[in-house]
């Protein structure tokens, strides 16, 4: 068997594959609600035969969405229509997992189809008004960009507990992973880079420590026989975000706290965001021998991710043992049963075992009627 498929165990969780569909904002929900659209967008990965299932990026308070459509956990009601997802996920066989994040000084934004610019007096007048972003410094992303507000240390504190406040509530939900996200320019890389933390307390003299503190704060929460995942951006490397040794000291430092995988997102570098300094085009194929390095450097679980479009190459980065695991992202919306699909090219699946049941006898019935037919039209041809 191809060992896309065989199954992957980590503390308590066993997903049956090694296929997981990664966080994809849908920028849906209504007042941080997660919406029927959510159940019907995640469930189908579930169906499709989807190992590991994350719902987007969740975040940890209202300053910290990326859109006015963003879902969060910062508030118990919260909690309800995700778990309704998460019994989903589980029930279609998919293991439900969910990313925690907040944008920083990158939030109130436009969503996708308005702009994805900052939101303006033109959004407020259609109901999505500009709200005041957070980040480590004062300083705005770039030009045209609001100047966002500086905590002081007693209220970055209380930014780290937020993390752990939805870590509770994801737990209270029924997720089995969960993953913080810490890349594409957003809070915890910002505290990490030194273009947008120039503080001077202990958040700013030792960048990583906003880092730690989330993954301590979120560890006390979540329970010890599950994964958690954290997200970095592997372009940081090659755009001077953070060197190599400097994040495989960080990836140590968060494996010490309980970290067990590295979500290896390939584009996404701090330095692609601010008009200061340095900036590179960073391609978003998989960077599959820097995860390689990171893999092995760290001794953490890698989960691949960067426009993976066929199975052959999916399953050579596994044999490679360039990544653990093997995210789908964009290729699964355009085929949400990629990973059955997948199978039968991989040499298996061949009478829909591991499709739902409630589809099999169709597709089996299916599949004689086209033989039928193939096999009339050979008739036909040769007589």
């Amino acid at each position: 068997m191809a060992q896309l498929f065989t199954p992957y165990t980590l503390r308590g969780m066993r997903a049956r594959n090694r296929v997981v569909i990664p966080p994809m904002q849908q920028s849906t929900g209504v007042d941080g609600m997660a919406t029927d659209w959510h159940l019907a967008h995640l469930a189908r990965f579930a169906m499709g035969g989807a190992g590991i299932v994350f719902v987007e990026s969740t975040a940890v308070e209202a300053r910290g969405r990326n859109t006015h459509g963003d879902i969060g956990l910062w508030n118990d009601d919260q909690i309800a229509p995700l778990a309704r997802i998460a019994d989903a996920l589980r029930r279609d066989g998919a293991v439900p997992a969910i990313q925690l994040g907040h944008t920083g000084r990158k939030a109130g934004m436009q969503k996708w189809w308005h702009g994805h610019g900052p939101l303006t007096e033109a959004d407020a007048a259609r109901g999505e008004a500009p709200w005041k972003a957070v980040g480590p410094s004062a300083l705005p992303v770039g030009p045209g960009w609001p100047t966002p507000n500086e905590p002081d240390t007693g209220q970055v504190e209380a930014l780290v507990r937020s993390w752990g406040d939805a870590a509770r509530r994801a737990r209270e939900a029924g997720f089995e992973a969960l993953e913080v996200h810490g890349a594409h320019g957003y809070l915890i890389h910002q505290f990490l880079s030194p273009i947008a933390n120039q503080r001077t307390d202990r958040f700013g003299l030792h960048r990583m420590r906003f880092a730690l503190d989330v993954a301590e704060a979120v560890r006390r929460e979540w329970p010890d026989d599950k994964p958690l995942f954290w997200r970095v951006s592997l372009a940081d490397v090659a755009d001077g975000g953070l060197e190599f040794e400097e994040m495989v000291d960080l990836l140590r430092s968060l494996k010490d706290r309980g970290v067990d995988v590295v979500d290896c997102s390939s584009g996404g570098g701090i330095s692609s965001y601010p008009t200061q300094g340095k900036s590179v085009s960073n391609s978003l194929t998989f960077r599959a021998e820097l995860a390689g390095r990171l893999r092995e450097a760290t001794g953490l679980q890698v989960m691949g991710v960067g426009l993976v479009i066929d199975p052959q190459t999916a399953e050579g980065y596994l044999q490679a043992r360039e990544a653990d695991l093997i995210a789908v992202g964009r290729e699964a919306l355009y085929n949400p049963n990629w990973p059955v699909h997948a199978e039968v090219a991989l040499g298996a699946n061949q009478d829909y075992a591991t499709w739902p049941q409630q589809y099999r006898m169709y597709l089996v019935r299916r599949a004689a009627a086209a033989d039928a037919l193939r096999n009339t039209d050979m008739t036909r041809s040769t007589a």
